[in-house]
């Protein structure tokens, strides 16, 4: 499984529609979801899954028609980090792999039936190329997980163990799984950081993020958040952890969004939820230019040679997500080099 970082053919999303939760505020999320494509499109192909692709290429029309391709999917959501595949290069030929493990709603908190299909859908209209195969016994979200490309898996107890995704599996047979399903050699489990309003029983990559040459992003408080502790206890985490070669990872610490609410309700806004593609990193903004800036200058720290690119997440966050949640690269086929 490769890094995030590594050389990537396209980037999925998922468009928002009048059928779902975005319809109060649908003209102002496709908005969003328009300049992510723009964003993504000078660097990489785009592939959507759409309710309405009618609707969609107007949308789209001033792009590349070359850099995107849309397909007509039935859809519940907006998600594509949770329900898109997972991508593996076979190491031996380069060729990829597509897993397809089943969505549920987080825990069958939402309705996900449609959106459970979205991979297999797409698969057949010819979206990906290599291999589907279909892992519909195992709930596995790719928000939950973060793997540094070296077959080193980062994931959260209280997502992977939460209600309703793989009981009455022990911690111990899903890391079994997730070896064996992934091609991973060491998981780590994490144990604390999980952001108020947070719907997915703490994914990590809401607080923990993966970057070249053993560097952790991870995510801060102000003593004055309700939140303070458990982020603290989170960091004590972090610096206790050790590499498979036992040095100490490179701890790189990313400011919190002063709180945002929407609708009398605290909202699970944080920087580490940003997308790394071909050349860039596009980071969650949410209109606070001190923290903004503040959390570009600590990623690009991680990412030297990447350009870092902010895009307004405000509407997005409304819907308890951000920018890495709304996508799910998939990883070149050709192999894994590092760009």
């Amino acid at each position: 499984m490769p890094a995030e970082w590594e050389p990537q053919e396209a980037v999925m999303l998922t468009w928002p529609h009048p059928g779902t939760d975005w319809k109060p505020y649908l003209d102002a999320i496709q908005t969003t979801c328009v300049e992510l494509v723009e964003a993504i499109t000078q660097y990489e192909n785009v592939i959507i899954a759409a309710q309405q692709p009618d609707d969609v290429a107007r949308q789209l029309s001033h792009i590349d028609a070359g850099r995107v391709s849309i397909y007509h999917v039935h859809t519940d959501d907006t998600w594509a980090r949770d329900h898109g595949p997972i991508t593996l290069v076979d190491t031996a030929c380069g060729s990829l792999r597509l897993l397809d493990f089943r969505f549920n709603g987080w825990g069958e908190k939402f309705a996900a039936d449609a959106d459970n299909l979205i991979t297999r859908t797409l698969f057949a209209q010819g979206a990906f190329s290599g291999q589907l195969e279909t892992d519909d016994d195992f709930v596995l979200e790719g928000g939950s997980i973060e793997t540094d490309g070296q077959r080193t898996l980062f994931t959260t107890a209280q997502c992977l163990l939460a209600p309703h995704r793989n009981q009455p599996l022990s911690q111990a047979q899903i890391e079994a799984e997730l070896k064996r399903r992934l091609g991973m050699e060491r998981i780590v489990w994490l144990h604390h950081g999980n952001p108020i309003g947070d719907d997915t029983d703490g994914h990590i990559d809401t607080t923990v993020r993966l970057a070249p040459d053993n560097t952790l992003l991870y995510v801060t408080t102000t003593p004055d958040d309700e939140q303070y502790d458990d982020f603290l206890a989170l960091a004590d985490e972090l610096k206790a952890l050790r590499t498979a070669d036992g040095t100490p990872y490179r701890l790189i610490p990313l400011p919190s969004p002063r709180p945002i609410y929407y609708d009398g309700e605290r909202l699970p806004a944080t920087y580490a939820n940003f997308l790394i593609i071909n050349q860039a990193v596009i980071v969650p903004t949410y209109g606070q230019p001190d923290h903004d800036s503040e959390a570009m200058k600590a990623i690009g720290k991680a990412f030297p040679d990447l350009k870092i690119i902010g895009i307004d997440a405000s509407v997005i966050i409304r819907q308890h997500g951000s920018i890495h949640c709304m996508t799910m690269q998939i990883a070149k086929p050709e192999g894994n080099e590092k760009m």
